[in-house]
């Protein structure tokens, strides 16, 4: 689904992503992790188009994606969410997710006066959309609630349903757990779950959570200081000597430490 070919980024002289080359297959939930600090999240950044790379290249099923706008990553299908959620805090849960697809009829002032039952009907049609996807999330009793008024783990089931409004292809999740209350997490992994087998959905989740990262993640790739330093199964790469280290720098004591970071 992505390939990452000797992808750098440099803020001034430092390099927060160092050369990192890695793939992502279709269909796979996979893991990344590191200490903090590692170029987790710029990486992400670089490939959902939030930053643009100082070199390297990135390739969505075959497409050279390099330096793409979000909106254009956003209509091929790759989507992202944030450590922190980013909803519309006035408005319902609802209309949260109804705000999502592109290319509404109502957003154009010719329509507004000559096409209102087109976006009566367009409108209609979302508004049971989102009623769906509040459903498959069991959040459908928030559905009223104002997005600004509901808890942090409600927020990022939110995020994860308006990758549900659109045709997504790949999800890029950035700390899902975050503050986040271990019941509302298991959610949230079943929910993940759920779309990557019943729909076909590709994850790609940064998380410190080893236990949520067992349960979901295969792979799971490690970074350090930009670069990545392994690829394989959860167990593997808690028995690499190069993640070991690039753990123990942290200030961890032992080995058995690094399933806790």
């Amino acid at each position: 689904m992505i390939v990452v070919e000797n992808l750098v980024k440099t803020f001034g002289g430092f390099r927060a992503v160092d050369g990192a080359s890695l793939s992502i297959a279709e269909g796979s939930i996979t893991g990344l992790i590191g200490p903090n600090g590692a170029g987790k999240t710029t990486l992400f950044n670089v490939i959902a188009g939030v930053l643009q790379p100082t070199s390297g290249r990135v390739t969505m099923q075959g497409h050279d994606i390099t330096g793409l706008a979000p909106h254009d990553l956003f209509h091929r299908g790759l989507l992202r969410t944030f450590q922190i959620a980013h909803e519309f805090p006035s408005m319902s849960c609802r209309e949260n997710l109804m705000m999502v697809p592109g290319g509404q009829s109502g957003e154009t002032l010719w329509n507004t006066w000559f096409g209102r039952k087109r976006i009566a009907d367009e409108e209609r049609a979302l508004k049971a959309k989102a009623d769906e996807v509040l459903d498959f999330l069991t959040v459908s009793h928030l559905a009223d609630h104002k997005a600004g008024q509901i808890s942090g783990g409600q927020k990022k089931l939110l995020e994860l349903g308006r990758t549900m409004m659109v045709d997504a292809k790949i999800v890029f999740l950035d700390e899902v757990g975050a503050g986040v209350n271990r019941t509302l997490l298991n959610t949230i992994g079943d929910a993940i779950i759920r779309l990557n087998k019943e729909r076909g959905y590709t994850f790609v989740v940064i998380e410190h959570d080893m236990d949520f990262i067992e349960r979901l993640c295969d792979p799971v790739i490690c970074m350090a200081e930009g670069k990545v330093l392994a690829q394989g199964t959860l167990a593997e790469i808690k028995a690499n000597e190069q993640v070991i280290e690039a753990y123990l720098g942290t200030g961890l004591k032992n080995k058995d430490q690094v399933a806790t970071v």
